[in-house]
């Protein structure tokens, strides 16, 4: 897993079925460069939001077992201590 900065929405019209009424989430990876992933969104989170991600088989497993993602959303962050 790691933190992400939700950064923008994602919009789909057309989509396979197993998709329908998902939210999808454009989130950059907090503290270092990368490309920004479009992400499921499990929790309600929505730009701005700190965030927390899984990708492949905990996405799926977040998602529900027939969605295919790769990238999920699975927590809205409050705070992060070292």
């Amino acid at each position: 897993m790691w933190l992400g900065i939700v950064i923008g929405n994602v919009w789909c019209t057309k989509k396979v079925s197993a998709l329908t009424g998902q939210t999808f989430l454009l989130v950059a990876p907090e503290g270092h460069q990368g490309p920004a992933l479009v992400c499921a969104d499990q929790a309600g989170a929505g730009p701005g939001d700190r965030v927390l991600v899984t990708r492949g088989s905990g996405a799926r497993v977040a998602a529900g077992e027939s969605i295919p993602v790769d990238a999920a959303v699975v927590g809205i962050v409050d705070r992060v201590e070292q």
